[in-house]
């Protein structure tokens, strides 16, 4: 949360010559309702079963760059299915997560106590991203701009 897929993730696009893809924007589109109103109308399970249908059709027919919520690694079938693609982990600790964010804006998981939360968050998912991912960047005191390179340099893409 708050990292900078999004962002990181159009730059990328944009540089590489290729489409840009958000799962959770995919969801959006699809409920007509934000991520923070299907969580709390339809519950966290409810919204975990729309963000696995959104990923594997998302990797099913996008070939550009993918964007995935934050909680989608959480699932093992979802893990299984980034299992040989080119995945990259952008990872941010607490304090940069509060200067990007603030940990106040509408993010269902952290509603209350949210520096505890993000951490307890990220004591669980963290392994998950490492176990996904095929290069992790640090995106703490980097642009995005900066951050975007590091991704083409780690695994070597050649802009377009």
């Amino acid at each position: 949360m708050g990292v900078g897929k999004s962002t990181v993730g159009r730059l990328l696009a944009q540089r590489l010559g290729v489409g840009y893809r958000d799962t959770d924007d995919d969801i959006v589109a699809a409920r007509g309702r934000t991520i923070a109103e299907i969580f709390l109308d339809e519950g966290e399970e409810a919204f975990r079963a729309l963000e696995r249908r959104a990923v594997r059709a998302a990797l099913a027919g996008h070939a550009g760059v993918l964007a995935l919520g934050g909680g989608a690694v959480l699932d093992a079938g979802t893990r299984a299915l980034l299992a040989g693609q080119r995945v990259v982990y952008l990872s941010m600790g607490v304090e940069e997560a509060v200067r990007r964010t603030g940990l106040n804006a509408a993010r269902p998981l952290l509603a209350v106590n949210p520096r505890k939360q993000w951490r307890e968050l990220m004591e669980a998912r963290r392994h998950l991203y490492e176990e996904v991912a095929t290069t992790v960047v640090a995106t703490d005191g980097r642009t995005p701009e900066e951050v975007t390179q590091a991704v083409l340099d780690a695994v070597e893409l050649k802009e377009s």
